[in-house]
Order: structure tokens, then sequence, then C-alpha cells
């Protein structure tokens, strides 16, 4: 866990007033504990995602919650993909085969 004036020293970029609009629009969700935030390793990693998309692709601020909830989903579907590809693969290999041929045919269908 880190503090907030720890975040704000690791993260160079950041600024204590952007981190607090964040943090109050939900981009970011530190822990509470009374007044003060903790951040744990897997927010720093999105404070430090927020920060490349505002201070150096500058996505605006009102931009912003669009941009990181479709992240959010595409992490979310990729994650749904990665544990449909490991239940697919303790198919026995007919099954398999079958899908990946339902697949083929369906992407001949959309294109």
């Amino acid at each position: 866990m880190m503090s907030i004036d720890e975040l704000i020293e690791e993260i160079t970029p950041l600024r204590r007033a952007d981190l607090d609009v964040w943090v109050r629009d939900s981009l970011v969700a530190p822990d509470r504990e009374g007044e003060a935030l903790h951040f744990s390793e897997m927010e720093c990693a999105r404070v430090r995602l927020v920060c490349t998309l505002h201070y150096e692709l500058e996505v605006e601020g009102d931009t912003l919650p669009l941009v990181l909830s479709l992240m959010d989903q595409l992490y979310e579907a990729r994650g749904k993909l990665k544990a449909l590809t490991a239940a697919v693969a303790t198919q026995p290999q007919g099954v398999q085969d079958a899908l990946m041929e339902t697949m083929r045919r369906s992407r001949e269908k959309t294109s």
C-alpha cells in the first residue's frame, strides 16, 4: 500500500489536484482509512495508466471516464476469453475441433 504523498513522489508528472479529481470521480479507488487514502499495487498501476492517458496522450478530463470504461470492458472481456480458452482446452479433441469449425463458419457469415 502506498500513501498519497508516496504516490505523488513516485509518479513524477502526477499533480495532487488531478489525483483528487480522479479519486472524487472514482477513476481510481484507493482504500480509505479515516481521512487517509492508501493505494494498492493495482490502484497505483491504474493511476499510472490515467497519468499516461492524461499527461502523455492528452486525453481530456471529461473524456477520461469513457476511455477508462472502455479499457475496463476490454480487460474484462480478455479475462473471460482467457477462461473460455482454458475451458475449451480441457475438452476432448473432437469437441475442440467442432468448436473451431463453428467459429470458422460464424466468421465467414459475418465477413
